[in-house]
């Protein structure tokens, strides 16, 4: 039985990772230039947009972190994350997209962030540009790494194989759908992972219930653990006591929504709509998507909790496995679930798989054409970028696999490190950009380089201090950053005409 479980569940993946390859192919012959590649020509439709932004968010924290950190210490910290994320979504949809879409085109058809903050101050040196491509390539190649790495561990756990050798076939399958048609073929596959996870989510939660004896049997075995159902307390596993999960802690954990303003594969969205005025639409579609998403994945850990509890499945030394663990549980009851755990699990790889997509391009586009295209070889023909950004994608995917030759490693970590570098580096210069016409391009760098300094010097420095310093680095280096664009604009000559007048363009549009 064991044996036809496992066929079936190999069975699901290659179907699921053979269409996300097809889908690279049918999109390949499309990508004409750069712009389509990295911006598919600015044609996603609504629903494409919305859900391509959210799979590409969520990622493997959905469906591994978000539901092992439920499952080890209960509701707070999974929820007042959530809640700052569901904010954040909503607020980043309804202030940011629309402007975001038009300063783009107004401000010389920017295709990149990084090309958007060098068009947007007229930095004809590109210094913008260039510190904004180092920024994402720091922080999105780990982020990236971290993608292949979780790949790796769901084959080699499900079947036994070699870490290395899962870890591999992941990547190649991600580089080649992404390599093959850019931009539409990653958000195309991302609008389906995102159906996908979906239907992981619910099912696990679902059968989970059921499996740890109802709702009431879940419900009692939080109450028999001290602090797990609070949002003012963590549940301690080691001596079932309850910490104080106090209210700096929750602003901290709230914090998480500021990272929205800076996340270049998600604002790539924003840009890439066919048309604007079907942004309301999206973000409808988007902010009730992930507050469901979030909410069912929370529940899935604290479920999984009430399983081990129960005996259905093992206690999880690993707690990010939890949905991993359900499902293995599910295919045990016959060919028709062993498929449909096969197809959950495939949810779990196509998590993963929507995040690291987008990653790639992201860093891809910032080496092959704010780096090389726009500094380095400024007269090179389409043709010829189209090589180059496909050859960058392979190299960086390269670097990644090496990176994630370690298979011990936490997705939560990795996620929550680099969202905060890149929300404190981008989401400050994006706002301000956007909103404040006397920003300076001087402000505006002293922002990226002071908010992107300062997530390592909180993380690594103070932050271990503990106390009221243990905050989250994304909450003090995005003040920082906002501070520093403040000061440093109103300390330096304020924007030429030609700027303040693209500024009022955009505005107006």
């Amino acid at each position: 039985m064991f044996m036809t479980s496992n066929i079936c569940i190999l069975i699901a993946i290659i179907a699921y990772l053979a269409l996300v390859v097809g889908i690279g192919i049918k999109y390949a012959k499309k990508n004409e230039n750069t712009e389509d590649f990295y911006l598919g020509g600015r044609k996603l439709g609504p629903f494409v947009t919305a859900m391509s932004a959210e799979a590409s968010d969520m990622s493997s924290w959905l469906l591994m972190g978000l539901p092992g950190v439920a499952y080890v210490s209960g509701l707070a910290d999974a929820a007042w994350t959530a809640i700052g994320l569901a904010v954040g979504t909503y607020v980043n949809w309804l202030i940011v997209a629309r402007r975001l879409r038009r300063y783009t085109v107004v401000a010389g058809n920017a295709t990149t962030l990084p090309e958007f903050f060098s068009n947007r101050f007229h930095d004809d040196k590109k210094i913008l540009s260039v510190i904004a491509a180092v920024v994402i390539i720091i922080f999105f190649v780990p982020y990236t790494a971290s993608g292949f790495s979780a790949c790796g561990k769901l084959f080699a756990s499900l079947f036994g194989m070699d870490y290395m050798t899962a870890m591999i076939i992941s990547a190649v399958v991600i580089v080649a759908y992404t390599t093959l048609g850019g931009f539409m073929a990653a958000s195309t596959s991302d609008f389906l992972q995102s159906i996908i996870m979906s239907i992981a989510i619910v099912v696990v939660l679902g059968f989970g219930t059921m499996s740890a004896g109802g709702i009431g049997a879940v419900a009692a075995n939080t109450q028999s653990l001290a602090g797990y159902f609070s949002l003012t307390a963590l549940h301690d596993a080691a001596s079932n006591a309850a910490v104080s999960y106090g209210p700096i802690t929750i602003v901290s954990t709230l914090a998480w929504g500021l990272g929205y303003f800076g996340m270049p594969h998600i604002l790539l969205r924003f840009m890439a709509i066919e048309d604007e005025n079907k942004l309301k639409l999206s973000r409808r579609i988007a902010s009730v998507w992930v507050v469901i998403a979030m909410a069912v994945a929370i529940f899935i850990g604290i479920v999984g909790n009430a399983m081990s509890a129960a005996g259905a499945i093992p206690v999880l030394e690993d707690a990010e496995t939890v949905l991993v663990a359900i499902a293995t549980l599910l295919s045990s009851h016959g060919v028709i679930f062993a498929l449909l755990a096969g197809v959950i699990l495939a949810g779990v790889l196509a998590a993963t798989m929507s995040t690291a997509d987008s990653q790639l391009l992201a860093a891809s586009s910032s080496v092959s054409q704010n780096i090389i295209k726009e500094v380095l070889f400024k007269d090179i023909s389409a043709k010829t970028g189209m090589i180059i950004a496909r050859v960058t994608v392979v190299l960086i995917s390269i670097i990644a696999v090496f990176i994630a030759r370690d298979p011990n490693s936490s997705v939560f970590g990795i996620v929550s490190f680099a969202w905060a570098g890149f929300g404190a580096a981008f989401g400050p210069v994006v706002l301000c950009a956007l909103f404040w016409k006397r920003t300076t391009k001087q402000g505006a760098l002293a922002g990226m380089v002071s908010g992107g300094i300062m997530i390592f010097v909180w993380k690594f420095i103070v932050r271990p201090m503990g106390g009221a310093w243990n905050i989250y680095e994304l909450l003090p280096a995005f003040l920082v950053a906002c501070a520093f664009i403040v000061i440093v604009s109103l300390l330096t000559k304020e924007p030429d005409e030609s700027i303040m007048k693209e500024f009022e363009e955009a505005k107006q549009a």
